[in-house]
């Protein structure tokens, strides 16, 4: 079983910087992916970034260039770096962490932190 913490999600206005923490603790694979995926009200969850153990990064084309993931082995912690926000990255965003590889991996999710750009 594996529990994730979500924590860093707030209110700022746009072209401030936020900074997303996921803190994952129990049985941890050495290979899996974690990643953030926001949901914005009325639409369905979305993927923002994914960085594998080994440290290849995916985003979705709408944050590149202004999101970075990053992660802490030691801590089992990912990070979200969130710069030049903008009113549409308003969300609930999700830490997930997928263990292990192939089609047996199991996924688990954190409960969310709700991140908000306005003016």
């Amino acid at each position: 079983q594996v529990q994730l913490e979500e924590s860093g999600g707030g209110l700022v206005q746009p072209g401030d910087t936020l900074r997303l923490s996921c803190a994952a603790s129990g049985n941890i694979f050495g290979f899996n992916t974690m990643g953030w995926y926001c949901q914005a009200p009325g639409k369905e969850r979305e993927l923002v970034a994914t960085i594998t153990s080994g440290g290849t990064t995916n985003y979705a084309d709408s944050v590149k260039g202004r999101f970075t993931i990053s992660r802490d082995h030691a801590k089992n912690t990912v990070y979200l770096q969130m710069n030049i926000l903008k009113p549409e990255d308003t969300a609930v965003y999700y830490c997930k962490l997928r263990n292990g590889g192939g089609v047996s991996a199991m996924e688990y999710w954190g409960k969310g932190t709700l991140v908000t750009v306005s003016s």
